[in-house]
């Protein structure tokens, strides 16, 4: 057996250039998989931005409805339909939160910005979250405009968005923020 410290130069260099970046490389992994590396907080945020009601967290961009139906035509359309109506594999646009293919007039979802968020998210289904901001803000006008929330000349924005008021919004039950686990609500028990 041949002791490391008998090998030619640019042989010990090429065995030192290999363990330095196995041993780097075995550093950047993660503890469970031994796979990657922890994302930081920047690139957690920057991946899934969150929208809130009042509009916080919403990105710059703008989409009316007429850019919407380019978008909805070019990356919705294969799986929803023409128009939301769905196709023989795929039901259509679920009417903003229902899971059955009927028309609800934006009965389940109590913010439009949660439609800017699920879009934003998780469409489309192929590539989730691929759109850019103007691309999202375009297809949430264009749904909305389907559910008959905004008119076709619309444009959203993060100022116009958070303005718009879903049709069921005052049907909703308020958040108890003094509730308990393992007590009582006013439609039963929760977890």
């Amino acid at each position: 057996m041949r002791c490391l410290c008998r090998l030619a130069p640019a042989s010990a260099v090429a065995v030192a250039a290999i363990v330095g970046t196995v041993s780097a490389a075995a550093q950047t992994q993660g503890p469970t998989y031994r796979l990657g590396s922890t994302p930081s907080v920047a690139e957690i945020e920057g991946r899934f931005p969150v929208a809130f009601p009042q509009g916080a967290g919403l990105p710059a961009g703008r989409g009316g409805v007429k850019d919407g139906a380019g978008v909805y035509a070019k990356k919705c359309a294969s799986c929803h339909g023409p128009n939301g109506s769905g196709t023989a594999l795929h039901r259509g646009l679920v009417p903003l939160g229902n899971n059955k293919p009927l028309r609800m007039d934006g009965g389940l979802v109590p913010y439009a910005t949660t439609v800017w968020d699920f879009i934003n998210r998780a469409m489309p289904s192929t590539k989730p979250g691929s759109l850019a901001p103007d691309e999202v803000y375009a297809a949430t006008a264009y749904v909305l405009f389907l559910n008959d929330v905004i008119d076709e000349n619309a444009v959203l924005d993060a100022t116009t968005l958070p303005k718009i008021k879903m049709p069921n919004r005052d049907n909703f039950v308020a958040v108890e923020l003094d509730w308990k686990p393992g007590q009582r609500r006013p439609l039963g028990h929760y977890p």
